[in-house]
């Protein structure tokens, strides 16, 4: 087991390794950027190095000064969490070059999911059902309409080394493709620095479902059932549950067979989410793989009873998984409190928490690093803490939410807190009747 494992991330992710890993007998190191420097995560690890100024390319996207604060900490290891590097095969492979463990997959299965053309060429070889699309990356607008006219309107536009929405559109009849093709090109370029797109058959009313997996290095392969991401705002989750409404037990079952046929197609090892589309119908298609752990993963903890952090650590270190499949036993409800004004087109809200009350009770479950008196800067994700409710039923899950949402005091910044609690009423929400779509005529009152 590792001695000492530095965090390459930030707030509340980094504090959730830190527990997990004191809890294992695991020294641990945060870096921080000047922004971060009154993080809790820097309070609570055994050490902290400073790696640069506030902008993530000064700091957590920093290689040579995350390289250099493992050097001078004599860290074994290194945890990306999620965003950041933790996709990043380049990253991965200089852990590798300098004998540091990284805590996850492999480069080769890194860069295998990383690009989604390549992705769902390894699916459709393992047969596992993908959207109907145009093989390979669109050339220019002139094989994009000739694409179009294939497959059928309504196609999705999307950056093979995409993710959160950049460089995607949807287009619905010829005339808009043009524009789609260069819009989308151009944001996946700024984005990315790779401006390759590629087409697929657009599913309309569709559920997002994810099905969260583990593998170890001996070729054993799990999954831990399904989470439901379908609310959504911009292709951006806001509410994600367990299970889901939608599922039934057959679904379950070969959505979860599909989701270890996929793993298992790279000899895939750390825990990971393989993320499917399913249409009205429960049909479902292979959407991506996202190879690292997710913001979502408490859910399945909840519901499972399942560290999923000292799992990944465990595998990254030799140890072999169960092998056994795990299914619901609760149900689980998170939804991500952003520092957003939901009343302003959710506009961000940096600045100081004057004033902070979390909830608490049977069933609730709060995860943030920040604290009365905490700056919230303006140069990361928004994110301030995901809420998590458990109990034995949806229903009950739903109206312990509610309650632990209307305890909830943030103040000094606007927060997500209010559009949650009107969606937690939402009569179709409460009835598990929604898609991805629902957000575009949620109104709030």
């Amino acid at each position: 087991m590792f001695k000492k494992i530095l965090i390459a991330n930030r707030g509340e992710i980094a504090l959730r390794i830190i527990r997990t890993c004191k809890e294992m007998g695991i020294k641990t190191v945060a870096i921080y950027s000047t922004a971060d420097k009154d993080s809790l995560h820097v309070k609570f690890a055994d050490e902290a190095v400073c790696i640069g100024k506030p902008a993530s390319a000064d700091s957590y996207l920093n290689i040579p000064h995350i390289m250099a604060a493992v050097e001078i900490t004599n860290a074994d290891a290194i945890h990306p969490g999620y965003g950041f590097l933790a996709e990043n095969a380049k990253f991965a492979q200089i852990c590798s070059d300098h004998n540091i463990k990284f805590i996850g997959p492999t480069p080769h299965m890194i860069n295998m999911m990383g690009d989604k053309v390549t992705a769902k060429e390894t699916m459709i070889k393992a047969g596992v059902p993908v959207v109907p699309g145009v093989e390979g990356l669109l050339e220019d607008v002139a094989h994009a309409k000739k694409s179009a006219a294939e497959v059928g309107y309504p196609v999705i536009l999307k950056a093979t080394a995409g993710g959160g929405g950049k460089g995607m559109r949807v287009v619905w009849s010829e005339h808009e493709i043009e524009k789609a093709f260069d819009t989308a090109k151009a944001e996946a370029a700024a984005s990315f620095k790779n401006d390759g797109i590629y087409m697929e058959k657009f599913v309309e009313e569709p559920r997002h479902i994810e099905i969260q997996i583990a593998g170890d290095q001996f070729g054993n392969v799990c999954h831990l059932s399904e989470r439901d991401c379908s609310i959504q705002r911009r292709h951006q989750k806001l509410v994600e549950e367990s299970p889901s409404p939608f599922m039934t037990p057959e679904l379950r079952e070969k959505m979860g067979a599909a989701a270890i046929k996929a793993a298992s197609a790279i000899n895939y090892e750390s825990v990971g989410t393989i993320e499917f589309l399913v249409d009205k119908n429960r049909n479902f298609y292979f959407m991506e793989m996202n190879t690292r752990i997710q913001v979502e993963h408490c859910v399945t903890e909840e519901v499972i009873n399942h560290d999923l952090i000292k799992e990944q650590i465990k595998i990254a270190a030799g140890d072999k998984i169960s092998g056994r499949n795990y299914y619901p036993e609760m149900h689980a409800i998170e939804c991500r409190i952003n520092a957003e004004d939901p009343y302003n087109d959710f506009r961000p809200s940096p600045g100081r928490i004057t004033t902070l009350h979390t909830p608490g009770g049977h069933g609730v479950r709060v995860d943030s690093h920040v604290y009365a008196g905490y700056v919230i800067p303006p140069y990361y994700d928004s994110m301030i803490a995901k809420l998590i409710a458990v109990a034995q039923t949806r229903s009950e899950a739903i109206d312990t939410m509610s309650r632990a949402l209307s305890e909830y005091v943030i103040e000094g910044v606007k927060t997500t807190i209010p559009f949650h609690l009107q969606l937690m009423q939402n009569e179709d929400f409460r009835s598990g009747n929604f898609t991805t779509k629902f957000l575009e005529s949620f109104k709030m009152q």
